[in-house]
């Protein structure tokens, strides 16, 4: 797609945030099968760790639910496996000097899996719905107008929409992968999902499987080689396994080191890596005691082994963090490892508990989704560095369902153990720790913090923007918001029978490139 930036600051953001990136995208292994030569047909099953939040594109939340929705919907634009913005419903799209007006034209004979032809009125109406113009409800924060979002959706031709915003935002852009879907549909979408992505919507069976099935008038030429896929919910992670090792999941991601292990050398499948966007922690929730208190949060901190848990759980794959941004991002990220250490400090961590008039400990129950293996085993090792500074830690697992509503939405939780993904935005991670973000499960609360990011959002000069992430990120650290661990590096089981897996820069399971070697 050609990209018509206007203005040189934009340029120069954009292309930061792409050469950064949230991983270096094709991390393919050499044993990947790449060269065969692609054929057309067969079905495959993708081993999942989590049942989906919601079939409805605006409504989904976690990334897990969203990375299998990518083969299902697309918005006007779509990142690729380099982290580069595509267009997708859009063929292409023009930002005015004031980055206030977006306008985008359409693709040509680009088909619903209902096979009714995407129209001007379809991303009317869904950009409309997203941002909430269309009731008052935002269902995709960023587009919000409160949020400088969107303020007005107008068709100019059958093929161009042009969009006006609240406020000049360089990142706002990617906010447009937002599905396209047909209007008036709404209220279907989250039964009978209907959008333009390379796969249709076949089936869903709560705690069991989606399938979905080949879209024969995908516009993108040669895709998908599939005709079948089925993302299967995994009960367990020894489950899992043996299901790969019985050949009867052909795909699962995000393993940890010792599933590597037990499946490196096999007959089965291949172990493929790449860096990840997801930034896993102990997070911690600062409105409850006593984590309500900074010198308790501070003592956590420094009573972790980051490295230890990096090694036990991840073979050492992964990249250590001390704030929440991804080090890929070069330029908006700053090192702050040293602040708390990578290594434990016993005396300081008990010195600071003292001072906090927890000298004898306290008790601290981990909340932790059992679903994923590679959280229960950090938790493991959490618990163990936690009791030698006196914090009587222990680990309860809950499901998925129970995590999302009660700890992630409910914010009803002490600590908890989880992961959060990045998309190409710098700002991305950094937004959920505003005061009033319905992200903000660690009920983070600092009137610096929420000026800075507001004055980040406005600044269009982007070495000062990035300054501005900087300083963010120091404010986390600083008081101890969450003790962030690591980006885990990622680890892939990909059937030997099996080739073309791409890894990207977002959490997505691409199935359009996937195609049998046998």
């Amino acid at each position: 797609m050609k990209k018509k930036l206007c203005g040189l600051l934009l340029t120069a953001l954009l292309t930061m945030a792409v050469l950064g990136g949230c991983s270096d995208g094709t991390g393919e292994s050499s044993g990947d099968n790449s060269s065969a030569e692609p054929a057309y047909g067969g079905s495959v099953v993708v081993g999942i760790q989590q049942d989906i939040d919601s079939l409805d594109p605006h409504l989904a939340t976690a990334a897990g639910t969203k990375e299998i929705l990518f083969n299902i919907f697309e918005g006007l634009v779509k990142s690729d496996e380099k982290g580069n913005l595509i267009g997708a419903v859009a063929s292409d799209y023009t930002i005015s000097e004031d980055y206030l007006v977006y306008t985008f034209t359409l693709r040509d004979n680009v088909k619903f899996h209902n096979g009714d032809p995407v129209t001007a009125e379809d991303v009317k109406y869904s950009l409309e719905r997203a941002s909430g113009l269309l009731d008052g409800t935002a269902l995709i924060s960023a587009l919000s107008p409160e949020k400088g979002g969107i303020t007005g959706v107008e068709i100019l031709d059958d093929k161009t929409v042009q969009v006006t915003v609240g406020s000049a935002n360089t990142e706002l852009i990617y906010s447009f992968v937002a599905a396209i879907i047909p209007a008036g549909s709404g209220e279907e979408e989250g039964a009978d999902p209907i959008g333009t992505g390379p796969f249709s919507f076949v089936s869903y069976t709560p705690q069991e499987e989606i399938v979905v099935k080949k879209n024969p008038d995908y516009w993108q030429e040669g895709l998908p080689y599939l005709d079948q896929v089925t993302f299967k919910i995994t009960g367990s992670a020894q489950t899992a396994l043996m299901e790969m090792q019985g050949g009867s999941i052909d795909i699962y991601p995000y393993l940890t080191d010792s599933q590597a292990q037990a499946l490196a050398g096999g007959e089965t499948h291949q172990v493929l890596t790449s860096p990840s966007n997801v930034v896993q922690a102990l997070f911690l929730n600062n409105a409850v005691e006593p984590l309500d208190n900074v010198l308790v949060r501070q003592a956590i901190l420094y009573a972790i082994d980051k490295e230890e848990v990096n090694v036990f759980v991840g073979g050492g794959s992964g990249s250590l963090i001390g704030s929440a941004m991804l080090p890929s991002l070069t330029d908006y990220y700053v090192d702050l490892n040293d602040e708390y250490g990578n290594n434990a400090n016993v005396e300081k961590a008990k010195e600071l508990l003292a001072e906090a008039g927890y000298g004898d400990g306290f008790d601290l129950v981990i909340d932790i989704p059992s679903n994923y293996e590679f959280h229960m085993q950090t938790g493991e090792v959490v618990v163990e560095q936690l009791k030698a500074v006196g914090i009587n830690a222990s680990i309860h697992p809950v499901d998925w369902d129970t995590w999302l509503e009660d700890i992630y939405n409910g914010r009803q939780y002490t600590a908890t153990i989880s992961g959060i993904t990045c998309d190409q935005t710098p700002g991305y991670l950094l937004n959920r720790f505003q005061t009033d973000s319905p992200k903000n499960f660690i009920n983070y609360s600092n009137e610096e913090y929420d000026r800075i990011f507001v004055e980040a959002q406005k600044e269009q000069d982007p070495v000062k923007k990035a300054e501005y992430y900087k300083q963010l990120q120091k404010l986390l650290t600083d008081d101890a918001a969450t003790a962030f661990l690591q980006v885990p590096g990622n680890m892939t089981a990909l059937s030997n029978r099996l080739a073309g897996y791409r890894f990207y820069p977002v959490y997505v399971q691409d199935l359009s490139t996937v195609y049998l070697v046998e």
